[in-house]
């Protein structure tokens, strides 16, 4: 009987080299959200979508960047689609309706900046 790795928490990240994508892992038909910093002034996340996830259409108060750092996914902005891969990145602008769909499973870092 193995024993479960406990994942660290965001405060136990600090101060160390890490690999961004292996911080959260694909789970089958799920969207896994890992949160690596969280301030009043902005936050961090990392997301694992499995193939055909996604987030729905919804804005949001402030400007959001996404990086993808695995996979591919369809980000759309105000009825435009964007595709993106590995290494590419998009500014989600304030107020402005914008949904994603992994086109094959993928994992991206979002970050918020609160003004």
């Amino acid at each position: 009987m193995s024993a479960i790795k406990k994942q660290p928490t965001a405060a136990g990240l600090k101060a160390q080299a890490l690999d961004l994508p292996d911080l959260a892992a694909y789970q089958p038909g799920s969207v896994v959200s890992r949160e690596i910093i969280s301030q009043k002034t902005g936050t961090v996340t990392l997301f694992a979508f499995d193939e055909g996830q996604g987030l729905s259409e919804h804005t949001a108060p402030f400007d959001a960047l996404v990086y993808v750092t695995d996979g591919e996914t369809e980000v759309i902005i105000s009825g435009k689609s964007h595709r993106l891969t590995r290494g590419q990145m998009i500014i989600m602008p304030a107020g402005e309706p914008h949904a994603l769909k992994a086109i094959k499973r993928f994992k991206m870092m979002l970050v918020m900046i609160r003004s």
